[in-house]
């Protein structure tokens, strides 16, 4: 059962709450987790049969963390690691999420909100700190390598200002039925808008891209607008 002030966490970070209400979610007990867990006032809630990689929970931090709140809704048996890096961590992985060879990790105050139905074909990495956020609506495909950060990680500034250069913490948003091709960067400040395309390569940085358009380039720009994709290979 969903503790009440977790479920209005999810909502808080754009889980709809009808989704929230549809799902059969049980609390792993404490005593099923290891030793530093207890006493951290944190949570982790799966549908029941969902199947998780071997030694995924015992390595989920390197960091002493409290009040973070992990919801796992589909099998996720390819995630190579789960990574938490601080307190008030969100981590929301909806049903149907079809994730190889994926590395994903939370910050403190940080939050990663897969809706469901995703489809990482291999070796996408989402990272999410400093306060920043990824969300994800539902019906996502994601071709290899693609690499999500709120931001840089290290710091870059202006030498006469010291003002910070790069993005720090930002806001990541994908619409619904968004296709990021192989090797796509998102980061930053970035809403990217439902039913569209991302190229190869390319980077999205600190820009919005609107609903139905293809987009390619270091940076990203738009190539076509008017655009629908499907998964299915057709004339």
């Amino acid at each position: 059962m969903l503790d009440p002030a977790h479920r209005s966490r999810l909502i808080d970070a754009e889980v709809p709450a009808e989704l929230i209400d549809t799902l059969d979610l049980i609390e792993i007990p404490s005593s099923d987790l290891p030793s530093w867990w207890e006493g951290s006032g944190s949570s982790i809630y799966l549908r029941p049969g969902v199947l998780l990689p071997e030694g995924l929970i015992e390595t989920l931090t390197p960091y002493p963390f409290q009040n973070v709140v992990i919801v796992i809704a589909s099998d996720i048996p390819n995630v190579v690691s789960l990574l938490v890096g601080g307190d008030d961590a969100l981590i929301f992985l909806g049903s149907d999420c079809r994730l190889t060879a994926t590395d994903i990790y939370c910050g403190p105050g940080s939050s990663i909100v897969l809706i469901g139905d995703v489809i990482a074909t291999r070796c996408a990495i989402l990272d999410a700190r400093n306060g920043g956020s990824i969300f994800c609506d539902a019906d996502q495909l994601w071709a290899a390598d693609v690499y999500i950060a709120t931001d840089d990680m290290h710091r870059l500034e202006d030498v006469a200002t010291g003002a910070r250069l790069n993005p720090y913490g930002g806001r990541i948003r994908l619409g619904r039925h968004v296709w990021l091709c192989r090797d796509v960067i998102v980061s930053g400040d970035v809403e990217i808008g439902s039913g569209s395309v991302v190229g190869a390569r390319a980077m999205v940085r600190n820009q919005k891209v609107g609903d139905q358009v293809a987009v390619a380039g270091v940076p990203a720009r738009v190539i076509r607008e008017g655009v629908t994709w499907s998964e299915d290979d057709r004339p």
